[in-house]
Protein backbone atom coordinates (compact mmCIF):
# COMPACT_ATOMS: atom_id res chain seq x y z
CA UNK A 1 0.00 0.00 0.00
CA UNK A 2 2.33 2.54 -0.67
CA UNK A 3 -0.19 4.85 -2.27
CA UNK A 4 -2.75 5.93 -0.25
CA UNK A 5 -4.94 8.78 -2.38
CA UNK A 6 -7.30 7.28 -5.15
CA UNK A 7 -7.56 8.14 -8.59
CA UNK A 8 -9.95 7.72 -11.08
CA UNK A 9 -10.78 7.23 -14.44
CA UNK A 10 -8.17 7.31 -17.12
CA UNK A 11 -5.47 7.79 -14.22
CA UNK A 12 -6.80 4.96 -12.23
CA UNK A 13 -5.18 2.61 -14.84
CA UNK A 14 -1.57 3.80 -13.79
CA UNK A 15 -2.24 3.83 -10.20
CA UNK A 16 -3.59 0.73 -10.41
CA UNK A 17 -0.65 -1.06 -12.20
CA UNK A 18 1.54 0.83 -9.57
CA UNK A 19 -0.33 -0.44 -6.73
CA UNK A 20 -0.80 -4.13 -7.51
CA UNK A 21 2.76 -4.25 -8.44
CA UNK A 22 4.34 -2.23 -5.16
CA UNK A 23 1.94 -3.38 -2.93
CA UNK A 24 -0.46 -5.98 -3.93
CA UNK A 25 -3.46 -4.70 -2.00
CA UNK A 26 -6.41 -6.02 -3.75
CA UNK A 27 -9.38 -4.27 -2.76
CA UNK A 28 -12.50 -3.81 -4.98
CA UNK A 29 -12.35 -0.55 -7.03
CA UNK A 30 -15.04 1.80 -6.08
CA UNK A 31 -18.73 2.89 -7.09
CA UNK A 32 -26.08 7.18 -8.36
CA UNK A 33 -27.56 9.98 -9.08
CA UNK A 34 -27.36 13.70 -8.29
CA UNK A 35 -25.85 14.77 -5.27
CA UNK A 36 -27.97 15.83 -2.55
CA UNK A 37 -28.29 17.37 1.30
CA UNK A 38 -26.47 14.88 4.08
CA UNK A 39 -28.55 12.40 4.85
CA UNK A 40 -29.92 11.26 8.00
CA UNK A 41 -28.45 9.13 10.33
CA UNK A 42 -27.94 5.80 9.26
CA UNK A 43 -26.31 2.63 10.94
CA UNK A 44 -24.27 -0.35 8.90
CA UNK A 45 -25.75 -3.67 9.03
CA UNK A 46 -25.53 -5.80 12.12
CA UNK A 47 -21.84 -7.69 12.35
CA UNK A 48 -21.34 -10.84 11.38
CA UNK A 49 -22.44 -12.97 14.54
CA UNK A 50 -19.88 -15.88 12.72
CA UNK A 51 -16.88 -14.23 13.35
CA UNK A 52 -16.50 -13.95 17.56
CA UNK A 53 -12.76 -13.03 17.37
CA UNK A 54 -13.78 -9.41 16.21
CA UNK A 55 -14.44 -7.10 19.32
CA UNK A 56 -16.78 -3.86 18.90
CA UNK A 57 -16.75 -0.90 20.63
CA UNK A 58 -19.61 1.54 21.44
CA UNK A 59 -18.82 3.76 18.36
CA UNK A 60 -20.79 3.30 14.84
CA UNK A 61 -20.10 4.90 11.63
CA UNK A 62 -22.87 7.50 11.22
CA UNK A 63 -24.31 8.26 7.25
CA UNK A 64 -23.64 11.84 6.94
CA UNK A 65 -23.72 11.72 2.53
CA UNK A 66 -26.20 9.32 1.38
CA UNK A 67 -25.46 6.76 -1.13
CA UNK A 68 -25.72 8.03 -4.48
CA UNK A 69 -22.24 8.32 -6.52
CA UNK A 70 -21.25 5.39 -9.41
CA UNK A 71 -17.60 6.48 -7.61
CA UNK A 72 -15.79 8.57 -4.39
CA UNK A 73 -12.93 9.61 -3.35
CA UNK A 74 -10.83 10.44 -0.55
CA UNK A 75 -11.80 13.71 0.82
CA UNK A 76 -9.05 16.29 0.78
CA UNK A 77 -8.48 19.78 1.60
CA UNK A 78 -12.33 19.61 2.02
CA UNK A 79 -13.27 18.31 -1.30
CA UNK A 80 -13.89 14.67 -2.62
CA UNK A 81 -13.87 13.54 -5.95
CA UNK A 82 -17.28 11.98 -7.32
CA UNK A 83 -18.06 10.39 -10.12
CA UNK A 84 -22.28 11.04 -11.63
CA UNK A 85 -22.48 9.08 -14.70
CA UNK A 86 -19.97 9.00 -17.10
CA UNK A 87 -18.08 12.63 -15.21
CA UNK A 88 -15.98 13.40 -12.15
CA UNK A 89 -16.43 16.58 -10.07
CA UNK A 90 -15.96 17.49 -6.40
CA UNK A 91 -18.48 18.00 -2.91
CA UNK A 92 -18.03 19.15 -0.36
CA UNK A 93 -18.65 17.67 3.42
CA UNK A 94 -22.14 18.44 3.33
CA UNK A 95 -22.33 16.23 0.11
CA UNK A 96 -22.99 20.22 -2.12
CA UNK A 97 -21.93 19.82 -5.82
CA UNK A 98 -18.65 22.25 -5.54
CA UNK A 99 -16.74 21.92 -8.74
CA UNK A 100 -19.56 20.35 -11.48
CA UNK A 101 -19.04 17.00 -12.63
CA UNK A 102 -17.20 17.34 -16.15
CA UNK A 103 -13.85 15.95 -15.87
CA UNK A 104 -12.92 12.16 -17.40
CA UNK A 105 -10.96 11.65 -14.46
CA UNK A 106 -10.13 13.45 -11.32
CA UNK A 107 -7.54 12.52 -7.97
CA UNK A 108 -8.10 13.72 -4.63
CA UNK A 109 -6.83 17.62 -3.97
CA UNK A 110 -2.95 17.81 -2.97
CA UNK A 111 -1.42 20.79 -1.94
CA UNK A 112 -3.81 22.68 -3.33
CA UNK A 113 -4.41 21.21 -6.81
CA UNK A 114 -6.23 18.12 -8.04
CA UNK A 115 -5.41 16.20 -11.06
CA UNK A 116 -8.56 16.05 -14.11
CA UNK A 117 -8.78 15.44 -17.24
CA UNK A 118 -11.31 16.35 -19.96
CA UNK A 119 -10.92 15.01 -23.63
CA UNK A 120 -7.44 15.82 -24.55
CA UNK A 121 -6.50 18.36 -21.88
CA UNK A 122 -4.93 17.09 -18.63
CA UNK A 123 -3.59 19.06 -15.89
CA UNK A 124 -4.13 20.47 -12.74
CA UNK A 125 -7.38 22.60 -11.24
CA UNK A 126 -7.51 24.69 -8.04
CA UNK A 127 -10.53 24.69 -5.85
CA UNK A 128 -12.73 26.72 -7.97
CA UNK A 129 -12.43 24.02 -10.84
CA UNK A 130 -10.17 26.35 -12.50
CA UNK A 131 -7.16 24.47 -14.79
CA UNK A 132 -3.83 26.51 -13.58
CA UNK A 133 -1.58 23.89 -14.68
CA UNK A 134 -1.54 22.73 -18.00
CA UNK A 135 1.50 21.18 -19.57
CA UNK A 136 2.28 21.78 -22.78
CA UNK A 137 3.68 18.53 -23.88
CA UNK A 138 2.38 15.21 -24.63
CA UNK A 139 1.18 13.67 -20.95
CA UNK A 140 -0.41 10.44 -20.82
CA UNK A 141 -1.15 10.17 -17.19
CA UNK A 142 -0.29 12.39 -14.31
CA UNK A 143 -0.75 12.06 -10.39
CA UNK A 144 -1.06 14.24 -7.28
CA UNK A 145 1.36 16.82 -6.06
CA UNK A 146 3.67 16.37 -3.40
CA UNK A 147 6.11 17.83 -1.91
CA UNK A 148 6.17 20.28 -4.94
CA UNK A 149 6.23 17.80 -7.51
CA UNK A 150 4.20 15.75 -9.50
CA UNK A 151 4.92 12.02 -11.65
CA UNK A 152 3.58 12.58 -14.96
CA UNK A 153 4.25 10.00 -17.72
CA UNK A 154 5.07 11.59 -21.22
CA UNK A 155 4.58 9.74 -24.63
CA UNK A 156 2.02 6.63 -25.11
CA UNK A 157 -0.36 5.87 -22.70
CA UNK A 158 1.32 2.21 -22.23
CA UNK A 159 5.00 2.70 -23.31
CA UNK A 160 5.56 6.30 -22.24
CA UNK A 161 8.04 7.08 -19.65
CA UNK A 162 7.54 9.22 -16.17
CA UNK A 163 9.08 11.97 -15.13
CA UNK A 164 7.93 15.04 -12.95
CA UNK A 165 6.87 18.54 -12.65
CA UNK A 166 6.99 21.00 -10.81
CA UNK A 167 4.07 23.77 -9.47
CA UNK A 168 4.66 25.93 -12.60
CA UNK A 169 4.13 22.90 -15.17
CA UNK A 170 8.16 22.18 -16.19
CA UNK A 171 9.66 19.40 -16.57
CA UNK A 172 11.56 19.01 -13.19
CA UNK A 173 12.93 15.63 -13.40
CA UNK A 174 13.22 14.73 -17.19
CA UNK A 175 11.16 11.49 -18.25
CA UNK A 176 12.91 8.38 -18.01
CA UNK A 177 11.36 5.63 -15.54
CA UNK A 178 9.15 2.88 -16.26
CA UNK A 179 6.85 4.27 -13.18
CA UNK A 180 7.08 6.18 -10.40
CA UNK A 181 5.02 7.66 -7.32
CA UNK A 182 4.63 10.42 -5.26
CA UNK A 183 7.73 12.14 -3.28
CA UNK A 184 7.99 11.25 0.80
CA UNK A 185 10.44 11.97 3.21
CA UNK A 186 12.54 13.53 0.34
CA UNK A 187 12.52 10.37 -1.89
CA UNK A 188 10.35 8.72 -4.52
CA UNK A 189 10.12 5.21 -5.69
CA UNK A 190 10.86 4.69 -9.39
CA UNK A 191 11.23 1.80 -11.77
CA UNK A 192 13.75 0.98 -14.18
CA UNK A 193 14.07 -2.50 -15.71
CA UNK A 194 11.51 -3.96 -13.81
CA UNK A 195 13.17 -3.12 -10.58
CA UNK A 196 12.40 -0.72 -7.78
CA UNK A 197 14.60 1.75 -6.07
CA UNK A 198 14.67 5.55 -4.82
CA UNK A 199 15.33 8.70 -6.38
CA UNK A 200 16.08 12.09 -4.73
CA UNK A 201 14.33 15.42 -6.01
CA UNK A 202 17.09 15.42 -9.07
CA UNK A 203 16.11 12.36 -10.47
CA UNK A 204 18.95 10.26 -9.04
CA UNK A 205 18.71 6.79 -7.49
CA UNK A 206 19.79 7.10 -3.90
CA UNK A 207 18.68 3.75 -3.19
CA UNK A 208 19.49 1.29 -6.22
CA UNK A 209 16.76 0.01 -8.29
CA UNK A 210 17.35 -3.58 -7.19
CA UNK A 211 13.64 -4.50 -5.57
CA UNK A 212 10.93 -6.51 -6.88
CA UNK A 213 8.18 -4.08 -5.78
CA UNK A 214 8.39 -0.95 -3.41
CA UNK A 215 6.43 1.66 -1.89
CA UNK A 216 6.67 5.16 -0.91
CA UNK A 217 8.39 6.25 2.82
CA UNK A 218 6.21 6.70 4.91
CA UNK A 219 6.88 7.09 9.12
CA UNK A 220 10.70 6.96 7.80
CA UNK A 221 10.24 3.10 6.50
CA UNK A 222 9.34 1.95 3.56
CA UNK A 223 8.32 -1.75 2.11
CA UNK A 224 9.94 -3.51 -0.19
CA UNK A 225 9.87 -7.11 -1.59
CA UNK A 226 12.43 -9.44 -2.73
CA UNK A 227 12.80 -12.08 -4.54
CA UNK A 228 10.01 -13.14 -7.24
CA UNK A 229 7.13 -10.54 -7.48
CA UNK A 230 4.42 -13.03 -6.85
CA UNK A 231 6.14 -15.07 -4.56
CA UNK A 232 8.89 -13.40 -2.77
CA UNK A 233 8.61 -11.98 0.76
CA UNK A 234 7.97 -7.94 2.17
CA UNK A 235 10.19 -5.88 5.03
CA UNK A 236 10.88 -2.67 5.17
CA UNK A 237 13.63 -0.41 4.35
CA UNK A 238 15.33 2.80 5.96
CA UNK A 239 16.09 5.89 3.98
CA UNK A 240 19.64 4.46 3.67
CA UNK A 241 17.99 1.32 2.01
CA UNK A 242 19.09 -0.72 5.01
CA UNK A 243 16.23 -3.57 5.97
CA UNK A 244 15.14 -2.59 9.67
CA UNK A 245 12.79 -5.35 9.66
CA UNK A 246 13.83 -8.37 7.34
CA UNK A 247 12.00 -10.17 4.34
CA UNK A 248 9.14 -11.99 5.70
CA UNK A 249 5.93 -10.68 5.11
CA UNK A 250 3.70 -11.91 1.90
CA UNK A 251 3.09 -8.57 1.13
CA UNK A 252 3.43 -5.15 3.35
CA UNK A 253 2.27 -1.86 3.29
CA UNK A 254 2.73 1.81 4.81
CA UNK A 255 3.27 2.37 7.97
CA UNK A 256 0.73 5.13 9.21
CA UNK A 257 0.71 6.52 12.95
CA UNK A 258 3.95 3.84 13.73
CA UNK A 259 1.49 0.70 12.81
CA UNK A 260 1.96 -0.84 9.25
CA UNK A 261 -0.16 -3.70 7.82
CA UNK A 262 0.70 -6.52 6.58
CA UNK A 263 -0.90 -10.10 5.11
CA UNK A 264 0.27 -13.05 6.74
CA UNK A 265 -0.77 -16.25 3.99
CA UNK A 266 -4.20 -14.84 3.28
CA UNK A 267 -5.04 -12.87 6.45
CA UNK A 268 -3.80 -9.20 7.52
CA UNK A 269 -2.69 -8.03 10.61
CA UNK A 270 -0.68 -5.53 11.98
CA UNK A 271 3.27 -4.50 13.02
CA UNK A 272 4.45 -1.50 14.95
CA UNK A 273 7.88 -0.70 14.03
CA UNK A 274 9.62 -3.13 15.81
CA UNK A 275 8.24 -5.33 14.06
CA UNK A 276 6.04 -6.57 17.05
CA UNK A 277 2.26 -7.92 15.87
CA UNK A 278 0.14 -5.46 17.72
CA UNK A 279 -3.36 -7.03 15.77
CA UNK A 280 -3.13 -10.80 15.34
CA UNK A 281 -3.68 -11.68 11.54
CA UNK A 282 -7.13 -12.43 10.97
CA UNK A 283 -8.62 -10.23 8.50
CA UNK A 284 -9.40 -11.04 5.18
CA UNK A 285 -8.43 -7.65 3.70
CA UNK A 286 -7.38 -4.84 5.81
CA UNK A 287 -6.04 -0.59 4.77
CA UNK A 288 -3.96 1.98 6.63
CA UNK A 289 -5.16 3.56 9.67
CA UNK A 290 -6.19 6.85 8.89
CA UNK A 291 -7.49 9.24 11.78
CA UNK A 292 -6.92 6.33 13.92
CA UNK A 293 -9.21 4.00 12.09
CA UNK A 294 -8.46 1.69 9.17
CA UNK A 295 -11.24 -0.70 7.35
CA UNK A 296 -11.13 -4.44 7.41
CA UNK A 297 -13.07 -6.81 5.48
CA UNK A 298 -14.81 -9.97 7.55
CA UNK A 299 -15.35 -13.03 4.68
CA UNK A 300 -14.26 -13.03 1.36
CA UNK A 301 -14.29 -10.76 -1.78
CA UNK A 302 -17.80 -11.30 -3.34
CA UNK A 303 -19.90 -11.17 0.29
CA UNK A 304 -17.68 -10.16 2.79
CA UNK A 305 -18.42 -6.76 4.69
CA UNK A 306 -16.33 -3.63 5.15
CA UNK A 307 -15.68 -1.99 8.98
CA UNK A 308 -13.32 0.05 10.97
CA UNK A 309 -11.04 -1.10 13.57
CA UNK A 310 -8.89 1.02 15.94
CA UNK A 311 -5.46 0.94 17.30
CA UNK A 312 -6.15 -1.71 19.51
CA UNK A 313 -7.40 -4.21 17.01
CA UNK A 314 -11.29 -3.52 18.59
CA UNK A 315 -14.39 -3.14 15.56
CA UNK A 316 -14.91 0.31 16.08
CA UNK A 317 -17.63 0.74 12.88
CA UNK A 318 -19.44 -2.84 12.31
CA UNK A 319 -19.01 -4.63 8.81
CA UNK A 320 -22.26 -3.38 7.55
CA UNK A 321 -20.86 -1.95 4.12
CA UNK A 322 -19.71 -3.65 0.33
CA UNK A 323 -16.47 -1.46 0.22
CA UNK A 324 -14.90 1.13 2.83
CA UNK A 325 -12.40 3.27 1.41
CA UNK A 326 -9.55 5.64 4.00
CA UNK A 327 -11.11 7.43 6.34
CA UNK A 328 -9.64 11.52 5.53
CA UNK A 329 -7.22 12.32 8.08
CA UNK A 330 -8.00 16.15 7.40
CA UNK A 331 -11.60 15.74 6.91
CA UNK A 332 -12.39 12.62 8.96
CA UNK A 333 -15.22 11.30 6.46
CA UNK A 334 -14.51 8.14 4.78
CA UNK A 335 -16.45 6.92 1.17
CA UNK A 336 -18.32 3.06 1.45
CA UNK A 337 -20.60 1.76 -0.52
CA UNK A 338 -23.95 0.08 -0.41
CA UNK A 339 -24.64 -2.63 -2.64
CA UNK A 340 -22.46 -4.49 -5.24
CA UNK A 341 -19.66 -3.43 -7.73
CA UNK A 342 -21.78 -2.89 -10.66
CA UNK A 343 -24.68 -1.41 -9.08
CA UNK A 344 -23.97 -0.08 -5.65
CA UNK A 345 -24.29 3.58 -4.74
CA UNK A 346 -20.95 5.22 -2.48
CA UNK A 347 -21.43 7.50 -0.26
CA UNK A 348 -19.68 8.60 3.44
CA UNK A 349 -19.73 8.04 6.91
CA UNK A 350 -18.46 10.07 9.42
CA UNK A 351 -15.68 9.87 11.88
Amino acid sequence: MMILNRSFGRAAISAALLLLNACERQGPPQSAAAPQPAAAAAKPDTPDKSVPEWKTTDQTGRMVIAPQFDEAGVFSEGLAPVRIGGKFGFIDKQGKTVIAPQFDFATSFAEGLAAVGTGSKEGYIDHQGKFVITPDFDIADLFTFSEGLAAIRVGDFLTGKWGYIDRQGKLAIEPQFDSAGAFSDGLAVAAVDNKWGYIDKSGKFVIPAQFASAGTFSDGLAAVRVGDVLTGKAGFIDKTGKFVIPPQFDAAFAFVNGLADVRIGEKYGYIDKQNKRVIDPKADFADSFSAGLAAVRVGDETSGKYGFIDTSGKMAVAPGFDFADLFSASDGLAAVRMGDEKNGKYGYIAR
